[in-house]
This record gives structure tokens, sequence and C-alpha cells, in this order.
């Protein structure tokens, strides 16, 4: 695993105190009984083409405070929100939460933690 910079660590640890995490498992559950919101990757397009969660819809921390209006105009959609660690998602879902959506969540332990837990994972062609 990278071994972050402080400042980023502490922009991270800022956000986390704003915004509502979740964990892997309780996003597969909510996949596996076919719960309806929209899964969000923030990573970027190397990392999404590499591989990603089920029904994820690809929108990078590059672009989503740009995108996001566009794609999910509804400011109460339920969203949640993943990266490699849940780092950069929680920085996003803190810009969300700012823009006035109401209902952002960010995956603690991101792609990583979905991956070493063995859940599926879809491998673009």
């Amino acid at each position: 695993m990278a071994k972050h910079a402080p400042r980023f660590l502490e922009l991270v640890n800022e956000s986390r105190k704003r915004i509502a995490e979740t964990t892997i498992e309780a996003i597969k559950s909510r996949l596996d009984a076919g719960q309806k919101f929209h899964l969000i990757d923030v990573r970027e397009d190397d990392e999404f083409a590499a591989g990603h969660l089920p029904g994820a819809l690809h929108l990078s921390k590059g672009i989503i405070e740009r995108d996001i209006e566009k794609v999910i105009p509804d400011a109460d959609a339920d969203m949640v929100l993943y990266c490699g660690g849940g780092y950069r998602s929680a920085l996003a879902a803190d810009n969300l939460t700012k823009m006035g959506y109401t209902r952002v969540t960010s995956m603690d332990g991101g792609y990583r933690a979905w991956h070493e837990a063995g859940y599926l994972i879809i491998h673009p062609e």
C-alpha cells in the first residue's frame, strides 16, 4: 500500500469528519439484495479499466464535481463512492456534500479491500 503524504492524510481526515462512510460488506449486501443506488468509482481511467465493482459508474475524482449534475441531477440520490482505498472517495464525498448532495457515502477500504475480500470484480474486455 502506498505511503500517503501527511498533508494529504490530514485533508482526508478532515473530510471524514463531515461525511458518511460505509463498509465493503454493507455494499456487498446492498448489491446482493438488489438495492438501487448509484455506485460511483472515482479512480482514474486506467484503474477503472483494469477492473471495477459490478454496476459501477465511472466518474473520476478529477471530473466528478464538474460532471455530477449532468449525470445525477437529483441532489437526494443515494450515492456510494469508492476509490482504491477510501481516501479519494472521502474527498469527493465531502465535495459533493458541499455541492448540496444529501445522500453521499464513501466506501472505506475501497477497491483494494473489495478485491482482497474476494468479491466479484468486473474486468472489461
